[in-house]
């Protein structure tokens, strides 16, 4: 009995002491230093992403390959009944080059030295051509997935986007070693810095919606009745044009006001019928998450997303805020003759026969058929100081889309009655200036043919700063670093 209370003793000393041995054992540091970053700045299209990387090993460390990268990701997660489906698509990777002439010989990270590695990358405009490889519908949706999305689900105020929805920024540092010599690369150390990107997105062509669109209503009909029990006055079909896109500063800071047009026509029950009046227009504004455990073949805001949700594993989230609208200025209803009055020309008239000995009977007069419509403008101005919006986008396995509901509310006699509308509202970002304007559309198939291949697909950086193992024994001053900013400069 004693001899296994000693055993148990000796065991649980001998687990300690391995814990303890684990806890003190020196780890290799490996630190990311992006130049003027901040964790609000906010990056976009052309924006220039450089530092250094320095890394201080606690032990020597062989090592054969040192990878830099910036990284795009987007994940997705459907929580199935069964088994939850999690996907992740890499839809932008830049590789930072560093030459082989670079490397330190032998290729050993020194236990106590510090090795600092520069790079710099820049925003592009596009991604790459095989960055979608998934089927889709049509041209148009390959050329908006081939669009750089923003930021999803890492914002300082809440942008709407549900966990089951991330899309990521972030600068890498990873090292490999060949353990086995058969070529199999194990990572060593690693490290990630993550960036918040907003890239351009201009205006687009206003959508086509139909009736088999769920998911807005552009136009709506109602009846009025002057009190609940009284036939009805007249019926109010109110219609609504899509808006121009509400256009984000390249630091999301502010947001261009836009605005709604409205038709309303009345069309009266009898001739004494008189039009409603506008009493009040309230907005608001939802923000629709589409997710997929696999690539999207078209575009989810059109049609019906939801009735194949089970078979393909698709998902959404509905985030919605209020919105206030601007003074819609005076209402001024105008009368109108009906298309068949004016084809009809016996409305309103009396016709005699030609033969005087036989007078013909009267037409009976009838009160010409009218109609009465008006215009209104509502302003709308979204509330980027509450909430974070990221621009619309469709990409491969996740898409942003807004819908901006109108409700118009009516009164006719003592009655009131309220018309909601659904809008499509695009959400946009104006460019920075840092790159061409013609630099954000891809390249026709003759300028292709022209380039070479290689050339075009090459990772897109400002220069290729001189790569070099910089080693010290202590961690660069804030004179090294001047120093290190006028080479980058340089380059």
């Amino acid at each position: 009995m004693s001899s296994s209370v000693t055993s148990g003793h000796s065991r649980a000393t001998t687990l300690g002491g391995y814990a303890r041995k684990l806890s003190l054992t020196p780890k290799s540091s490996i630190n990311i230093h992006i130049k003027n970053h901040y964790q609000s700045k906010i990056y976009t299209t052309g924006s220039e992403v450089s530092g250094h990387v320095t890394i201080h090993p606690q032990n020597d460390t062989r090592f054969d390959t040192l990878q830099i990268v910036l990284l795009g990701t987007s994940k997705t997660r459907l929580d199935a009944v069964n088994i939850p489906q999690a996907t992740c698509h890499t839809f932008l990777k830049l590789v930072m080059p560093i030459p082989e002439s670079s490397y330190p010989v032998p290729r050993i990270f020194e236990a106590g030295m510090t090795y600092t590695v520069p790079f710099n990358f820049i925003i592009p405009a596009t991604l790459t051509l095989n960055a979608c490889g998934h089927v889709v519908a049509n041209d148009s949706v390959r050329e908006d997935h081939m669009q750089l999305p923003p930021t999803v689900g890492s914002w300082e105020k809440d942008d709407f986007s549900p966990d089951m929805s991330r899309i990521q920024y972030a600068v890498k540092v990873r090292v490999y070693k060949d353990e086995t010599g058969s070529g199999h690369m194990a990572k060593v150390m690693e490290a990630g810095q993550e960036i918040r990107v907003l890239p351009a997105a201009p205006e687009n062509a206003p959508l086509s919606v139909t009736k088999h669109d769920d998911l807005y209503t552009m136009t709506k009909s109602k009846n009025l009745r002057k009190t609940i029990l009284s036939p009805k006055s007249g019926k109010v079909t109110i219609t609504a044009t899509q808006p121009s896109a509400a256009m984000l500063s390249p630091d999301g800071q502010t947001i261009t006001s836009t605005t709604v047009p409205l038709e309303l026509q009345f069309e009266p029950a009898s001739s004494e019928a008189r039009p409603p009046k506008v009493t009040g227009i309230s907005s608001k504004v939802t923000a629709v998450t589409y997710y997929s455990a696999g690539g999207i073949t078209n575009y989810p805001n059109l049609k019906d997303w939801q009735r194949v949700y089970v078979t393909e594993g698709r998902g959404s989230y509905s985030g919605t805020t209020s919105v206030p609208t601007g003074p819609t200025g005076d209402i001024r209803w105008s009368r109108h003759l009906t298309t068949q009055a004016r084809r009809d020309s016996g409305y309103g008239s009396e016709t005699l026969s030609s033969d005087s000995d036989h007078l013909m009977p009267k037409k009976k007069t009838v009160a010409a058929p009218l109609i009465h419509t008006a215009r209104l403008q509502v302003p709308v101005q979204l509330p980027v100081h509450k909430k974070t919006f990221v621009p619309t986008f469709h990409s491969c396995i996740t898409s942003r889309v807004y819908v901006l509901w109108l409700t118009v509310t009516l009164a006719s006699g003592g009655a009131t009655a309220n018309v909601t509308l659904g809008v499509p509202l695009q959400v946009g970002v104006g460019s920075s200036g840092l790159v061409p304007a013609a630099a954000g559309l891809p390249p026709s198939f003759e300028e292709v043919e022209e380039l070479d291949a290689d050339e075009y697909l090459r990772p897109r950086v400002l220069g290729i700063p001189t790569v070099d193992f910089t080693r010290s024994a202590a961690l660069p001053g804030y004179a090294d670093l001047e120093m290190h900013r006028r080479t980058v400069a340089a380059h």
